[in-house]
């Protein structure tokens, strides 16, 4: 005789598995609340744009010489016939410097994270055309990036609060 002559005895065997699967199930689902994973979602994307940022400031938007001379003379576009150099190099240097420090900073917040988790996504891609070899980290950076556009910062930020107190019912008035 097989188990198939006696589904009863399978699914006792089976039960106590089956429970513990669903007790450990839940016990991941408790712990990884979807506003809690999108937190650490948006800090796992923000601590390596901001590390780069912070390199390339001397002070209160006072760029550094290096910054500039990396976008000048090391990094190069990786297009079809290239590598570029990229265009002003000293505007390019400043702008990344600038969304390097200030979209990680929305990002902690919760603020604008759509738009913030774009503008980080598009810099990712200029990072991977201009080091193509970093491909593995750079589709974490994009899929952490389109997770958040998609679905958004979650209940732990200032997006989820100012869009409760956009919708909130107006009070009445006496009348």
């Amino acid at each position: 005789m097989t188990s198939m002559d006696h589904p009863i005895s399978a699914d006792r065997r089976t039960r106590p598995i089956v429970a513990l699967v669903e007790r450990a199930d839940a016990l991941i689902r408790a712990f990884a609340q979807p506003s809690f994973v999108q937190l650490v979602v948006r800090f796992a994307l923000a601590v390596p744009f901001w590390r780069s940022g912070i390199l390339k400031w001397d002070g209160f938007l006072q760029l550094s010489d290096t910054a500039v001379y990396l976008f000048s003379d090391e990094f190069m576009l990786h297009l079809p016939g290239g590598p570029y150099p990229f265009p002003a190099p000293a505007v390019v240097a400043f702008l990344s410097g600038t969304g390097e420090i200030v979209l990680p900073i929305l990002l902690v917040l919760g603020l604008g994270t759509r738009f913030a988790a774009l503008g980080l996504l598009v810099m990712t891609l200029i990072v991977e055309l201009t080091v193509p070899d970093g491909w593995p980290i750079h589709l974490t950076w994009a899929a952490m990036a389109l997770g958040l556009m998609a679905y958004g910062p979650g209940r732990i930020s200032l997006d989820h609060i100012i869009g409760r107190i956009a919708h909130k019912p107006a009070p009445r008035l006496a009348g």
